[in-house]
């Protein structure tokens, strides 16, 4: 067995990689389930011609027959669906409380999933382009879709099986992202939460003093302009901007840039009377009362939050809750 370091989160780039290379590849995907299965509709997991894995379907209880069912298939190719029961002590064993059912998808990269389409969702993830990939799981045609065509589905992030029961549409949004102004104690705090949570984030502060390695020590953090720096990142529909200052000099700048872009969302940092203050500065730099009503402040859920870890969870709460909708 090949042993090498795998980004978890690059499991399409990993297959295509595995293909071109000549070793083999199979994607599975978990396309349905039911009860309290391990993993959601949508997770994946590649597996190479040698036997290596990135990704998960099952949380580890049925990674070991899906694998061998790849392998099989890569000496063979075809598309298979498997259908395992996930015991209760199975389940148990993977942090669940009872048993379920999980539906998984093997499709070998090339012979059966083409590789100009794997392609095609790997350059979109890499220019955070959203597509879906669909499958319809009689006839086995495939191709790529765009956002228009399954928006409920984009909105909710939510992979699935069509009410045909017959097409699998498989979600393939970008990374949600997480701007932080102000390398601040409750960044220190959010940054490895918002992580931990599957996010990307990307720490913003000019100020050496406060945007130092020994606060910092993992984090490449940027010294632009707040502003400046946005426009550099890139502000789109899966990116989220929260100011942490309580400088206007650095949060109004940022907040213009974020409440007339795209993002998903805005929060900042105040009392409710500095929020009414960055209201009326706001206001008379030009922002509309739509674009202001926007903006998430005092940021955070209500929870009684004090410390800089709580003000943390707090925000990161609230981000997860605009981001999922209703």
């Amino acid at each position: 067995m090949v042993t090498e370091t795998l980004d978890p989160n690059a499991i399409c780039e990993t297959a295509l990689r595995w293909h071109r290379d000549g070793i083999g590849a199979v994607v599975a995907t978990v396309i349905d389930t039911w009860g309290s299965a391990p993993r959601p509709v949508g997770s994946q997991l590649a597996i190479s011609g040698h036997g290596d894995m990135i990704g998960s379907v099952s949380g580890g209880c049925v990674e070991g027959a899906v694998i061998t069912e790849a392998l099989d298939l890569i000496a063979a190719p075809a598309m298979k669906i498997l259908e395992f029961g996930v015991s209760d002590e199975d389940a148990f064993s993977v942090g669940l409380a009872c048993g379920g059912t999980i539906r998984v998808l093997l499709e070998p990269v090339g012979a059966v999933m083409p590789e100009a389409l794997l392609a095609q969702i790997v350059a979109a993830r890499e220019t955070r382009t959203p597509v879906a990939y669909v499958v319809d799981l009689t006839r086995g045609a495939r191709r790529v879709a765009d956002p228009a065509e399954f928006a409920a589905r984009f909105a909710s992030d939510r992979s699935g099986i069509e009410a045909d029961g017959e097409t699998f549409v498989a979600i393939h949004n970008p990374p949600a992202r997480i701007a932080v102004i102000g390398a601040v104690h409750i960044a220190q705090a959010l940054l490895p939460m918002a992580r931990i949570a599957g996010f990307d984030v990307h720490l913003i502060d000019p100020r050496g003093a406060f945007a130092s390695g020994s606060r910092f020590p993992s984090e490449e953090i940027s010294d632009d302009w707040p502003d400046e720096a946005l426009d550099r990142y890139g502000l789109d529909a899966r990116t989220a901007v929260v100011t942490l200052t309580h400088d206007p000099k650095l949060d109004d700048p940022a907040l213009m840039r974020a409440l007339t872009s795209k993002a998903f969302y805005v929060g900042s940092l105040g009392s409710t009377r500095t929020h009414a203050k960055r209201v009326t500065r706001l206001t008379q730099a030009g922002l509309s009362a739509d674009q202001i009503a926007r903006l998430h402040a005092p940021v955070g859920l209500k929870i009684k939050a004090q410390s800089p870890a709580e003000i943390a969870v707090s925000i990161l709460g609230q981000i997860i809750e605009v981001m999922r909708g209703d």
